[in-house]
């Protein structure tokens, strides 16, 4: 069994042109063995076999072309990947304990692990271990070529994927600090490949910083418990034992039982008086934090300075890039207390790499709340103003200078100046045809929102037979949308309006107690407003992901079909459960962009065109 090669940690990398620099994915190391497209292992550090717990692995190699290269081994990382540079842990390890065979199935298939290789170490049933790493990822490098594999990316069908390297530590840190990622680490790029940890490989975490103070000594394992205050209440954060030296550790210890109000036969527990600063990676699993280490003591601090507030901000880091003000200031006021700016941010940093593709290229139409949803303050952005950076891109249309949200670092810049809404034309900038159709269904309020359910079903019966696949989402505020993606530079508005006019009579003929496309909304005597008209060049709609600024932060949610039911709820989804769900779930419009509605919308529209002719 071939173990893996461990890097050494080390609080700062080497800078020199010895060295390479690469992303640290937090997951599941793995060496990853293919004899053939159908003998495949993947053992993971403990020589634990993988593949039968992440099956979508070996039937994305079955898709490979692998001839001539084989027998291979390659070094990597299994993953749940956020975004190219941040891998999920806490989804990673879910799915490394499931043992129902049917959701292993369903899992792998709706949101799918990846493995990162970072170095190869047989090639075609040769030994290249002892290659220096440069020769080693020159290699890998042709192979990628060869084979087709892709970088890291969440969007990538192919699931076998290549690491990308930087010439500089700064270029890879600041790289993983944008993205909210683990660390990096480097590696000398005159290194063999070993199966030992080697000082050849080094690691460096991107680690957050809390103040805290302590509240129980475990009797046992030697762990502190750590604690903030949360609206005046003691807040337990997690357990620390790691980073504090053997002579400090034992003045601690002793400090706590001299000082203990209270015990048990597991704890002493102790007032809050003591007050440190604790490093960690990020916070999973209620509030436990993963791999703590003691970082230093607090002695100008008391222990009401440790808040809940400053915790919060303390588990995200932002690059120099992108300035950050009020992280603190309340943007939702929600059942369980305010949702604060920083958390807001790393909402679109956490669904950056499912929001992006549907912001790219498309000329922006934002609306600001400068003091938060609690205040009726708003206005809507289309022009960019003369404060925005430089670097943010941006298209010129009718005298108007709009922005372009096409990477991490602008939706961060959007983020920070409260743009909460993202609303977007139907074709991309510089084109005048749309590249989809969007059906707003649009109820009078959201006591009718089972007139939405029931417009979409009845649409997709109209829409399945004539083979156009359509996607659907939540508008996040009181209604549904159906999107039906079109290929770019095709159809014109006037086309499809042939096809979105055939829909809106077809239902307001067959349900005309239901539906309604009346403008004017005291004639539409609460039938639900098929809002086709919308769909015209100059309008926009409201892009996948992207928040509302309505009293719950919905989420504007792609859904699958078979969610569109009775039981459907739209403040289920939000800034606070999006997240998540497409951890568990994935992406329902992950197939949006391959979808070839071309020669079905075609041929429906030759139809209706004829039928106008002859009437």
């Amino acid at each position: 069994m071939t173990k893996p090669m461990l890097p050494t940690y080390l609080p700062e990398a080497p800078h020199s042109k010895e060295w390479r620099y690469e992303v640290k994915y937090d997951g599941f190391r793995a060496i990853l063995m293919i004899t053939d497209n159908t003998l495949v292992k993947m053992t993971s550090r403990n020589g634990k076999e993988l593949l039968p717990l992440f099956p979508e692995i070996s039937e994305c190699i079955k898709t490979l072309n692998l001839e001539g290269f084989l027998p291979l081994q390659l070094d990597g990382e299994l993953v749940w990947l956020t975004n190219e540079s941040k891998a999920d842990f806490s989804t990673i390890q879910w799915r490394g304990r499931l043992r129902n065979k049917t959701l292993i199935a369903e899992s792998s298939i709706l949101s799918p692990c990846r493995f990162i290789a970072f170095d190869l170490i047989t090639l075609k049933g040769e030994d290249i271990s002892k290659k220096t790493l440069s020769e080693r990822k020159s290699i890998l490098k042709s192979l990628g070529r060869d084979v087709h594999l892709p970088v890291p990316s969440p969007h990538e069908k192919n699931l076998i994927q290549v690491i990308e390297s930087y010439d500089t530590v700064n270029e890879a840190m600041d790289q993983v600090i944008l993205m909210d990622g683990e660390g990096i680490v480097a590696k000398n790029i005159n290194s063999i490949w070993e199966e030992k940890r080697s000082t050849s490989w080094i690691k460096v975490k991107n680690w957050r910083i809390v103040p805290c103070f302590i509240t129980a000594l475990h009797k046992e394992n030697g762990y502190v418990s750590v604690a903030v205050y949360k609206n005046g209440v003691i807040t337990s954060i997690g357990s620390v034992k790691n980073g504090m030296s053997a002579h400090d550790k034992t003045i601690l210890h002793e400090m706590i039982k001299k000082n203990a109000a209270e015990e048990d036969t597991q704890f002493f527990y102790i007032h809050p008086s003591i007050c440190i600063e604790v490093q960690f990676l990020h916070v999973y699993e209620e509030n436990e934090l993963r791999e703590p280490q003691f970082s230093q003591w607090l002695l100008q601090t008391a222990p009401m300075e440790c808040t809940w507030e400053r915790f919060l901000i303390s588990q995200f880091t932002f690059p120099d890039s992108v300035s950050i003000s009020s992280p603190d200031k309340p943007i939702w006021s929600l059942k369980n207390g305010n949702l604060i700016k920083v958390e807001y941010l790393q909402y679109l940093r956490e669904v950056s790499g499912v929001f992006l593709p549907f912001l790219t290229d498309k000329p922006l139409t934002t609306i600001r709340y400068p003091h938060g949803t609690m205040s009726d303050e708003r206005f809507f952005q289309k022009n960019k103003p003369e404060y925005a950076p430089a670097w943010i891109r941006t298209v010129v249309d009718e005298d108007i200078e709009y922005m372009l949200c096409n990477d991490v670092e602008t939706l961060l810049w959007f983020g920070n100046q409260l743009a909460l809404e993202f609303h977007a034309p139907f074709q991309k900038a510089g084109s005048t045809m749309p590249d989809e159709i969007v059906l707003d269904l649009d109820p009078p309020s959201s006591d009718y929102f089972t007139l939405a359910i029931k417009a979409a079903l009845e649409i997709k019966k109209v829409i399945d037979p004539l083979h156009i696949k359509s996607f659907i989402k939540t508008s996040g505020n009181k209604g549904l949308q159906i999107h039906i993606p079109l290929p770019e530079d095709t159809f014109s508005y006037k086309e499809t309006h042939i096809f979105t006019d055939f829909l809106g009579q077809y239902l307001i003929s067959s349900f005309p107690e239901d539906f309604t496309i009346e403008r004017m909304k005291k004639n539409r005597h609460n039938r639900l407003y098929l809002d086709f008209v919308q769909h015209s060049e100059g309008k926009t709609i409201i892009v996948p992901y992207s928040p509302r600024g309505n009293h719950f932060a919905g989420v504007a949610t792609p859904l699958s079909w078979d969610e569109v039911n009775d039981s459907l709820k739209l403040e289920d989804y939000t800034v606070e459960t999006v997240p998540n769900r497409i951890k568990k779930l994935g992406c329902p419009f992950n197939e949006y962009r391959q979808t070839d509605n071309g020669p079905a919308f075609q041929k429906v529209l030759s139809f209706l065109k004829q039928q106008k002719t002859n009437s």
